[in-house]
């Protein structure tokens, strides 16, 4: 007996069809997702530059050097986006920092110091219970432990560390290193390639420094003072004010 082949494609064609419509719709959502998110995102940061715009205008350069370095180790798309929304979080905990020690125009003390080294764990309560940032805040917890163990606030050590906060931790330093504060004068690129290469494998992940110093090295030939972000509009200014 012949078989019908009209009644045996059309259920599999309906099939893909569905799956095709089930697949659109579940990027629209994720879509939708994303712009609240982004949303959040952005009340969040604006709520950390009105607390201190130095803090806001580091954690933009900061979100540039690691998406800068991601690209050159080969990150793209949604690995980007996130590593670039995880670098913009990272010192968001700095909104719970007392204002007398995060304005301090001077160096501070052992005691403040103790005092700011706890704002990677506010960054993580501020964002852990929001869902789509629960993988964020466990990067923003990280980016301050070391390569060697010695860091904060978990002592982890080696690829234990989070690889997005292992890339901020050296984007972070950078631009700590290079930016001019009132008690004393940013170092220059080179010096600071130079500093980075000397903890390398200490402080900071030794394939992680190199990928940092050749995109950065290929971005300074470029010739721009600013740059722009896909999180957050406007453009910001590479050196620190």
């Amino acid at each position: 007996m012949k078989k019908n082949s009209n009644l045996v494609s059309f259920p599999k064609a309906f099939a893909e069809k569905t799956i095709k419509k089930l697949e659109g719709e579940v990027e629209r959502l994720k879509k939708e997702n994303n712009k609240v998110a982004e949303m959040a995102a952005r009340s969040i940061l604006r709520a950390l530059d009105l607390k201190d715009h130095y803090t806001f205008g580091h954690s933009t350069r900061v979100a540039f050097y690691s998406v800068l370095v991601g690209k050159e180790l080969g990150l793209k798309g949604e690995e980007l986006y996130n590593l670039e929304l995880s670098a913009l979080f990272h010192d968001i905990g700095k909104i719970g920092i007392p204002d007398h020690i995060l304005t301090k125009p001077e160096r501070l003390d052992p005691d403040e110091f103790e005092i700011m080294k706890k704002h990677p764990v506010m960054s993580y309560e501020i964002l852990k219970d929001f869902e789509n940032f629960k993988d964020i805040a466990k990067i923003t917890r990280h980016h301050h432990e070391r390569y060697d163990g010695r860091g904060y606030p978990d002592k982890l050590k080696g690829e234990d560390i989070p690889f997005f906060a292992r890339i901020i931790l050296v984007a972070d330093t950078f631009d700590a290193m290079t930016s001019t504060r009132p008690y004393r004068k940013g170092l220059s690129y080179q010096v600071a390639f130079e500093e980075l290469h000397q903890f390398s494998g200490s402080q900071f992940d030794p394939e992680i420094v190199k990928a940092f110093i050749s995109a950065l090295e290929k971005e300074s030939r470029n010739g721009s003072s600013t740059f722009t972000l896909s999180i957050i509009d406007g453009e910001y200014l590479k050196d620190a004010a």
